[in-house]
């Protein structure tokens, strides 16, 4: 029996390793293949040669490297062309020794590299595990019957108890959870193999929004800037700053030099190590950032207190509307309190979480699940555009008599 696992960063991979330990798959070949999803690729960590790789690496007996296998050419990008697959199908085999496979294991199944693996590597069993709030949105793109037919279960990690992952469900994909502990104790053989790190009373976990367009490089500088003054606000003379992997060196190069006349120390980990490794190490008084899943591990599995900042900018500017980070951002802007720049934190009163997701991934995705169309909306303006609920007919559309009062009301 083979099973071929794909994984593209450390926290996925940790994923794996705990959903293995979980008894989720069977005993046989285990091969896994690695890519670098990062803009260079070249300047970048890869997964198998980050530190706390070697922690996961014996639950393999193979690791290959989706970047060399189709070098020169990015994994994000390439896909196989229709007339291409047998062709390539049969040159994947023979490269990786693959032989029949008997399941396939993936993360982000609707985009490339996932997609072009699933596509290759074929006539045989999918499962899908995701490793983000992710889970918990419509899925991406529609999937071609090939490929949705040997969908065959969802593996995830249960981030928010009481939410149902939205991710593949149209298509009828029961969903599994990976379990705390089998996660934890991944989590615990990974820190064991970190570099040593100082303590810090606070961390600030850096994201790559910029690089994803959704923010300018100024403004994603500019909102760890206030998180860094909001922490100094209250009181806070230590900080770490977690550097997103595939965001490169230049966020902590940006802050180093707003720390000094706040008089904070600003400590960097490295790029390789995982947050959570950081939350177990360091046991911070409290995390910071946006909307990076890792705020949701510090205070779901390691009890630790945590803030948001930057949400509003990011659901102004996500476009187009079914762009697949509105859900883990809404999620977090909903669920947790958030510093202001001055130093207070404050909870938002906390809403019905599975109602607000499954209408936000209705307004996202409505043709792929009508059945999550509501009966009536209270239109809150922080998660929902008005024009796509009018074009949803979830709102009435203005008259040309409304249109001109408010033309009107503007120019007096």
């Amino acid at each position: 029996m083979t099973t071929v696992f794909y994984a593209s960063t450390l926290f996925g991979a940790m994923s794996l390793a705990a959903a293995i330990d979980d008894g989720a798959f069977g005993e046989g070949r285990r091969v896994l293949l690695v890519s670098n999803n990062a803009v260079i690729p070249e300047v970048a960590v890869p997964l198998d040669g980050a530190p706390g790789f070697s922690a996961l690496r014996s639950r393999f007996d193979e690791v290959h490297s989706w970047n060399d296998l189709i070098a020169p050419l990015h994994p994000s990008d390439w896909r196989a062309r229709v007339i291409e697959v047998p062709m390539l199908e049969r040159l994947v085999n023979a490269r990786l020794g693959l032989g029949a496979v008997d399941e396939l294991v993936l993360e982000s199944i609707a985009v490339p590299p996932a997609r072009t693996i699933a596509g290759l590597v074929r006539d045989c069993p999918i499962t899908v595990y995701s490793d983000g709030l992710m889970s918990y949105g419509p899925t991406r793109d529609p999937l071609p019957a090939e490929i949705f037919r040997r969908i065959t279960r969802l593996l995830h990690l249960d981030l928010v108890p009481g939410l149902t992952p939205l991710l593949l469900s149209e298509y009828g994909v029961p969903a599994a959870t990976i379990s705390e502990a089998a996660f934890l104790a991944v989590v615990a053989e990974v820190t064991a193999t970190a570099p040593d790190m100082l303590a810090a009373e606070a961390m600030i976990l850096g994201q790559y929004l910029s690089a994803l367009e959704i923010v300018t490089p100024e403004e994603e500088a500019a909102l760890h800037e206030s998180m860094l003054r909001g922490l100094a606000a209250r009181g806070h003379r230590t900080v770490v700053f977690k550097p997103h992997p595939a965001a490169g060196r230049g966020h902590a190069r940006l802050l180093r030099a707003a720390a000094a006349p706040l008089g904070v120390r600003l400590l960097v980990a490295g790029e390789s190590v995982p947050a959570e490794a950081c939350f177990a190490a360091l046991r911070p008084e409290l995390v910071v950032g946006c909307f990076s899943t890792a705020l949701v591990t510090a205070g779901r599995y390691f009890g630790l207190q945590v803030a948001t900042h930057g949400t509003d900018l990011v659901l102004e500017r996500l476009t187009p509307y079914e762009n697949s980070n509105r859900i883990p951002v809404t999620i977090v802007d909903a669920l947790l309190p958030r510093l202001s720049a001055d130093g207070p934190v404050d909870r938002p009163s906390e809403p019905d979480i599975q109602a607000l997701v499954s209408t936000v991934g209705y307004c996202m995705q409505a043709d792929a699940y009508p059945g999550l169309r509501p009966d009536a909306i209270d239109f809150d303006p922080r998660y929902f555009k008005r024009k796509r609920l009018e074009a949803l007919d979830l709102l009435p559309k203005p008259t040309a008599l409304s249109r001109f009062r408010k033309r009107l009301r503007s120019a007096l």
